[in-house]
């Protein structure tokens, strides 16, 4: 998601600070663990594009103080990348964040996106590619996929232009809901070979992860993630996202197309 707004960005020509933990010729060093790497990071910023790496629990002294830190700078305009139900549950480490944002000024902006299209490339590749299929545990759940590359847009207009957005939360699906059997079907068609959606059982589930010696914490997530699925947790559509980009969002279909070549 970085990727896509850095390349937003980028394509209006404004310039951009990339913040790793690996620093090269693009990016400085900067490293959530490590507080010390802040002020040098952002020094000199106007705006700020903030995500939780999965492997950041504690969002108090991380994200938290970096926020801290970017107003001592005077940076004018904070976008955080959320996650669809954060606001009123204290167990996603996303609210720590979205409350401690809410208590300073209004120079910030939350995005709340739903489920990623990206998945089919990142968490799922290596079942389509090696075994023809898609094996989770979400039932006939429908989803309303969203492209990363529409968030990174969005979230790209707001930095550029904070004007409206001051103080504002926005939930961002895509236009259309799609179970996991269209996108097998839709896989099918775009990579002419069959690609088939194979629903999981969450003991099933459970052990192929194990298999692929993902991490536990890992394996827990993915799986209250995909039977949550089951329910509808990601079948809502809201408006908000063709309205922000002035102009129909992505949809599943455009994702598979453009990355057809990650499964071939």
């Amino acid at each position: 998601m970085g990727s896509a707004v850095v390349d937003s960005l980028r394509a209006h020509q404004i310039p951009v600070r990339i913040g790793s933990r690996s620093p090269s010729n693009e990016a400085v060093r900067f490293d959530f663990l490590d507080p010390s790497t802040y002020q040098s990071a952002i020094q000199g910023c106007d705006s700020i594009f903030l995500l939780r790496p999965p492997a950041v629990g504690n969002t108090k002294e991380t994200l938290n103080r970096l926020i801290d830190v970017a107003r001592s700078q005077n940076v004018r305009h904070i976008v955080f990348i959320s996650v669809a139900g954060a606001g009123d549950n204290p167990r996603v480490p996303h609210y720590a964040t979205e409350q401690h944002l809410k208590q300073g000024a209004n120079d910030w902006t939350i995005l709340r996106p739903g489920f990623f299209a990206q998945n089919l490339g990142g968490a799922y590749r290596e079942d389509i590619l090696n075994d023809d299929r898609i094996f989770l545990p979400a039932g006939a759940g429908r989803i309303a996929f969203i492209d990363t590359r529409d968030i990174g847009e969005v979230a790209a207009k707001i930095l550029i232009d904070p004007t409206g957005h001051q103080a504002q939360t926005y939930t961002l699906t895509g236009a259309e809901v799609t179970s996991f059997y269209d996108v097998a079907n839709i896989l099918s068609e775009e990579l002419n070979r069959t690609i088939r959606y194979q629903p999981a059982s969450v003991p099933g589930y459970v052990f192929h992860l194990i298999r692929r010696k993902l991490p536990l914490e890992l394996i827990l997530i993915q799986t209250i993630l995909h039977v949550g699925l089951r329910f509808g947790q990601s079948e809502t559509i809201d408006s908000t996202l063709p309205r922000l980009l002035e102009h129909p969002s992505r949809s599943i279909r455009d994702y598979i197309r453009d990355y057809r070549h990650l499964w071939i």
